[in-house]
């Protein structure tokens, strides 16, 4: 059972001055918040739980590739029920991200409603990629039980999360649209993107778009692939009216893109010249180091490109329905002066706004943070990769220290995570083909900074993504296509997420992960400082130490599918001073038996065995532990 901690308002204070790394407000309002509230405070780290909306109710276990809507069934914001919610909140979630609620293109017909149909030559999938976004203003019509009111159903949900004490976040994609945007759902005296282009210049400031003047755009083909898996479509003609053409997605500037590129999807212009010069002010050095009012009054007096505002106002408009925040597609395709520009009004309006963004260019970490107000930002090229290839068995434990040193400064705001719709299903052949394999991952993942942690819908039971569903390649959930997800299914238990349907190693597994994500309110977990654990007896077992105050955490994991015996030597400036009494460190996680310090084994090293994939969570009590 874990263990209670009762935590005085001053300790809530001063960690989450260590983690509230998005919120600039200034120390004495913090204070007054922690001091209007209970004397003794909960807190927490950041546990994002990612969900691909249409796919977690979805019951339909026909998955056939290709398959239509009415074939394979689809989940609706409905399915997120209280039972739902609960379910996702006894993993530790302080925050939801609905993945794929902006409506998209898509081939199922919603013409009845008024809805335009989409061309199934500019789509991937029959259900669509969630990153070509038709309509900012609009959700997907396919999350509906009526879709006339597909609104007012998510407003509903974002209301049911936060009854459940979560918050919702939703994507932008800032970087690009659907080739056939259009909107209808804008409001008064919106425009649409490229209502008021200039179509006869490749560039102009203030075009939502960059085009291939003189040039009509013609659908990418290859021998390989099929539009719809060669199912027949009225509009499955090779070809889709566009001209002039508009530069694709991933920036690829010919008429006809590649197949492989984002053909489905035009590029939006920020005021970034063809030759990747600036049309735009830059921000001065200094305003890395300042706040986001700073930076939201610096570019108050600026004249700036159209895109900016559009965006600026679509962020606005959906925290104005209830969303607390955005994880932004793609980040570092857009310049950081424009997300300095858009953070900054978001957190004008929502201070405690919550940012996540992905960038994979380690030397935009931290540009993207400082200068553009980002919260969080993946951690994919360093730590992800780094965490895989040992779960492989391809680099010693040890490896994880020297990535994670190379954030050190910017730990807090690198989210860690080992599956999400991008990345490889851990239970998948090409990964690790064992779920079981991700529980010593997860524990170093989750527990070794102060880094939120994001989990994956189906993670839990051990999905592992081999359905095939036809656009979207096996190993990795689909996010194209309609389908089923096995694992996630036997947890939801046709709709009573109760895991009734799990097996008795699904059950554990997430029975795992729960106790796992409740170490996330330890102290020294949300806010300490973390030092690595001289280790001698096996390349596969890592141990660190977390600390803050009183409280010490030792977390040692084996990567190993054996058993290794390993001797730690902990750093005896972490320990306190003994004073004739023995000090015990007991795990949270997994029951490994107690250790004992006593003044006589005080410089001892500790002898320790651990299972395979097996993790010890010591925690050293502390004064205010009960």
């Amino acid at each position: 059972m874990m263990t209670t901690y009762k935590i005085t308002a001053l300790v809530v204070a001063s960690v989450l001055g260590l983690t509230a790394c998005g919120n600039d407000a200034p120390a004495e309002q913090n204070t007054q918040k922690t001091q209007s509230e209970s004397s003794q405070a909960a807190i927490s780290k950041p546990v994002v739980y990612q969900v691909f909306t249409r796919l977690f109710g979805n019951t339909n276990t026909t998955n056939k590739p290709w398959g239509t809507l009415e074939e394979n069934g689809v989940g609706k914001f409905a399915d997120f029920n209280d039972a739902a919610l609960q379910g996702i909140k006894e993993l530790g979630t302080t925050h939801v991200w609905y993945t794929g609620v902006p409506r998209h293109a898509l081939v199922t017909d919603y013409t009845e409603y008024g809805l335009s149909q989409d061309d199934p030559d500019v789509v991937k999938g029959r259900a669509g990629s969630p990153y070509a976004v038709k309509d900012y203003y609009d959700v997907n019509p396919d999350l509906a039980i009526n879709p006339e009111r597909r609104l007012e159903e998510f407003v509903e949900l974002i209301n049911r999360t936060h009854e459940h004490g979560m918050k919702v976040v939703i994507d932008i994609v800032p970087n690009h649209v659907a080739r056939n945007y259009e909107s209808l759902a804008k409001p008064e005296g919106v425009k649409d993107f490229g209502a008021d282009d200039d179509t006869t210049k490749t560039y102009a400031r203030d075009n939502n778009f960059y085009y291939v003047t003189g040039q009509s755009f013609q659908v990418p083909t290859s021998d390989s692939y099929q539009v719809l898996g060669g199912n027949p479509h009225p509009l499955a003609d090779n070809q889709f009216a566009e001209t002039p053409a508009k530069w694709t997605g991933n920036g690829a500037r010919a008429a006809k893109p590649d197949i492989n590129d984002w053909y489905e999807t035009v590029k939006i212009n920020y005021g970034v010249k063809p030759d990747g010069s600036y049309d735009f002010p830059t921000l001065p050095a200094d305003y890395a180091n300042k706040d986001y009012r700073a930076h939201y009054a610096f570019w108050q007096d600026k004249d700036l490109p159209n895109s900016w505002y559009k965006f600026r106002d679509i962020a606005l408009y959906w925290l104005d329905k209830g969303v607390d925040g955005f994880r932004y597609d793609m980040a570092e395709m857009v310049p950081v002066e424009f997300w300095s520009f858009l953070n900054s009004s978001i957190k004008m309006q929502k201070s405690d706004a919550f940012i996540l963004a992905e960038v994979y260019n380690p030397t935009l970490y931290r540009p993207y943070i400082q200068q553009g107000k980002m919260d969080y930002l993946y951690d994919k090229v360093g730590f992800y990769d780094t965490v895989k290839a040992v779960m492989q068995g391809k680099q010693p434990a040890d490896t994880i220290f020297d990535i994670q040193s190379q954030v050190a400064d910017i730990e807090e705001h690198m989210l860690h995570f080992l599956e999400n719709h991008d990345e490889q299903r851990i239970a998948s052949p090409d990964f690790a083909d064992s779920s079981e394999k991700g529980k010593p991952a997860m524990v170093v993942s989750t527990l070794m900074s102060r880094s939120p942690t994001l989990l994956y819908f189906g993670q839990a039971v051990g999905e592992d993504g081999s359905e095939d569903g036809g656009f979207g390649d096996p190993t990795r959930t689909s996010i194209f296509d309609y389908m089923g997800v096995p694992a996630h299914q036997a947890w939801m238990n046709n709709g009573k997420f109760d895991g009734g349907a799990l097996s008795k190693e699904q059950t554990d597994l997430r029975a795992y992960y729960t106790k796992l994500m409740s170490l996330n309110t330890l102290p020294a977990i949300v806010g300490g400082d973390m030092q690595a654990v001289e280790l001698t007896g096996s390349e596969q077992v890592i141990a660190f130490t977390r600390k803050l105050g009183q409280q010490l955490v030792l977390v040692v994991s084996n990567f190993s599918e054996n058993p290794q015996n390993v001797e730690l030597t902990l750093n005896q400036a972490l320990l306190p001073k003994l004073n004739h009494s023995d000090l015990t460190l007991t795990d949270n996680l997994e029951n490994h038996a107690d250790i004992v310090i006593s003044e006589a084994t005080t410089n001892a090293p500790i002898q320790l065995q651990l299972n395979g994939l097996s993790s010890a969570v010591f925690t050293l009590k502390a004064d205010n532990e009960q």
